[in-house]
């Protein structure tokens, strides 16, 4: 039987839907590439910020808004989602648009900036939480791992393209171009995600919220028998419960949160790095990571094969082993163009394995998550991995300080040999 559905996954039709949500997607994926590191190139070249400053803007800029994400999984759970996405879309999109606004009135500030990175990354949560519950239910079972692998090689075409274009943008335009591009980005996918059409039905509480429901029904004023139930304190908590309790989920949770936060805290000192003490010009930087995401396209379109031929599991374990191999080869750049073919080659490698890795966990993920608790499920798993990159972010930028850039890196990949023991517990796709 699990040799039939694989095979039929990469025949089967996503569907009308699923092409404008990829479209969707697609747009604020490049919109966002497009304007990478454009808040902290606009703290430095136009506000004059120091080192300091920049590393808190990214930091607490996840941070918080990961705080502020915290009640939007319970809620986004019982409503409709792609009214949901739609409106995270627009306040991403008007919170953009303040930054060229105020630049051009000449008011734009430090904690203007802050204050637009905390809306973003909330919304970003939001968005992405409903959006996976909006995917399962626009695709078939036997798609999903198509879909995720599109969606995967988007992105990662996204990040080969946009920051160099955007580099380029910022040097004829300045950094505030970016942020308003970014910002139609968001209004044209909020434009593609109406046009998915077809009625939404409004999601059904769980039996224990219907219960509850009722209880406030009989007793006084509260949820209405029609509408959402009403948010409780205890159900911030319910994805998190979920996740922990999962025997599958558990063990792929404290891996990807772990993988990620460690390959994004050794980014900061890896940049300053090879611009300072090596001397690599800014151009050959970007090089160097813009080339090797060909890497995470290749892997993406090449998962659907791999799972038919190893199965979930194996391409789990073997590529999650193999993704936290290369990072430690970092610490040994050095100058010159061996340095950076170093560089694009381990990154090549790292990626392509992420390209794999990918959208296959993301269809594990969504396979064993039932549909009433997908958005509570995602919005625990986003707000933990921006806190855990915020967190590692600021203890390695500290590492840095005090220990020296290579030896920043070093540390990150030599943690990261580790991780793969957390995907022990993966378990063969369920029947």
């Amino acid at each position: 039987m699990l040799g039939v559905v694989e095979a039929v996954r990469e025949r089967v039709s996503l569907g009308r839907g699923f092409r404008w949500l990829w479209a969707a997607y697609a747009i604020s994926s490049f919109g966002t590439r497009f304007a990478f590191d454009a808040f902290a190139l606009i703290a430095v070249l136009v506000l004059h910020a120091g080192t300091g400053q920049v590393a808190l803007l990214s930091a607490a800029g996840l941070a918080v808004g990961a705080a502020v994400a915290v009640p939007l999984g319970p809620w986004v759970e019982y409503r409709r989602k792609r009214p949901v996405m739609i409106a995270a879309d627009l306040v991403r999109c008007g919170a953009l648009l303040t930054v060229p606004a105020a630049y051009a009135l000449g008011r734009l500030t430090f904690t203007h900036l802050l204050v637009v990175a905390v809306v973003v990354a909330a919304a970003d949560i939001a968005f992405s939480s409903a959006a996976g519950a909006c995917l399962k239910a626009l695709v078939p079972p036997a798609g999903l791992l198509t879909a995720n692998g599109r969606l995967e090689s988007t992105s990662w075409t996204a990040t080969a393209l946009g920051p160099p274009l955007g580099g380029a943008a910022v040097g004829a335009f300045g950094p505030v171009v970016t942020v308003a591009a970014d910002a139609v980005s968001y209004l044209l996918s909020a434009v593609g995600i109406r046009a998915i059409g077809g009625g939404e039905a409004r999601p059904a509480a769980t039996a224990s919220r219907t219960a509850a429901t009722s209880r406030t029904n009989a007793n006084g004023p509260g949820a209405t028998e029609s509408g959402p139930p009403r948010l409780r304190a205890r159900d911030l908590a319910d994805g998190w419960r979920f996740i922990l309790a999962h025997p599958d989920l558990r063990p792929l949770f404290l891996n990807t949160v772990l993988v990620s936060g460690l390959i994004m805290a050794a980014a900061p000192p890896l940049a300053v790095l090879m611009l300072g003490p090596l001397g690599f010009a800014p151009w050959q930087y970007g090089l160097a990571f813009a080339l090797p995401c060909l890497g995470g396209l290749v892997g993406a379109r090449l998962s659907p094969a791999v799972v038919r031929r190893h199965g979930e599991r194996a391409v789990l374990r073997t590529v999650g082993t193999l993704r936290a191999c290369w990072s430690l080869g970092l610490a040994f750049v050095h100058p010159g163009p061996t340095g950076l073919a170093l560089v694009m080659a381990v990154e090549f490698g790292l990626i392509t394995c992420m390209g794999v890795f990918n959208p296959v966990y993301a269809t594990y993920r969504l396979e064993r998550t039932p549909p009433d608790r997908i958005a509570r499920t995602l919005s625990a798993w986003s707000v933990t991995s921006k806190a855990t990159v915020a967190a590692l972010t600021a203890l390695w930028g500290l590492l840095a300080t005090v220990a020296g850039p290579r030896t920043a890196v070093a540390a990150a990949g030599l943690l990261l040999l580790g991780t793969p023991l957390l995907l022990r517990g993966v378990t063969a796709r369920p029947t």
